[in-house]
């Protein structure tokens, strides 16, 4: 399973560097020099805007004709942080045009990869997605769809076996166990929790 790890966003300067939207708890080491993060598959630069005056045209391979495409791997050559911002460089992205193609694209990781949290009450995303969601008295509630990361709390998208979805706030009044092995997560939801 891949996981986004970041999105790379606008060039900053004009030697290639770019920001880097981060989406990981540990991007000191995520983004440590010498590291290979793969492109998301299919990745394709954004279109082409029209052409201004004076606008310099976007890059391209080496051959003439031919659009760059965004590798399917990406090693970072120098990151640093600016301004509460990720900036990283990689290695042949060496000017800002070829910067500005890679924007948008997602940088991922395998999730064998990852290396379970030392907390047994931390989990990561893809261990989470796709576990049974019950009541402590074993009702059914649905499946966690994937996590979103509010900046109150962590919130599970549960999908309802109807098809709809509901946020449960993933504290744990509301959510009292995890447990990984039975692949399922145990909520104890406050009435009307689910019918918002």
């Amino acid at each position: 399973m891949q996981l986004v790890v970041g999105r790379i966003g606008k060039p900053h300067g004009v030697r290639g560097e770019v920001t880097v939207e981060v989406r990981t708890d540990e991007p000191e080491a995520r983004f440590a020099p010498g590291t290979v993060l793969r492109t998301e598959p299919g990745a394709t630069p954004p279109p082409a805007r029209s052409a201004e005056p004076g606008a310099t045209p976007p890059p391209s391979t080496d051959e003439p004709g031919v659009p760059f495409r965004v590798p399917a791997e990406l090693t970072i050559e120098e990151s640093r942080f600016h301004q509460g911002r990720v900036l990283i460089a990689f290695e042949g992205i060496l000017d800002r045009n070829t910067a500005e193609a890679l924007r948008g694209t997602l940088l991922v990781v395998d999730s064998a990869d990852v290396t379970p949290p030392d907390d047994p009450e931390e989990f990561h995303d893809h261990q989470l997605v796709g576990l049974a969601v019950v009541t402590p008295a074993g009702e059914r509630l649905g499946e966690v769809a994937r996590i979103d990361h509010a900046p109150s709390s962590d919130l599970l998208v549960l999908r309802r076996p109807e098809g709809r979805t509901a946020l449960i706030p993933f504290v744990r009044a509301i959510v009292p166990e995890v447990d990984l092995a039975g692949g399922r997560v145990i909520v104890d939801p406050p009435a009307g929790l689910l019918d918002l």
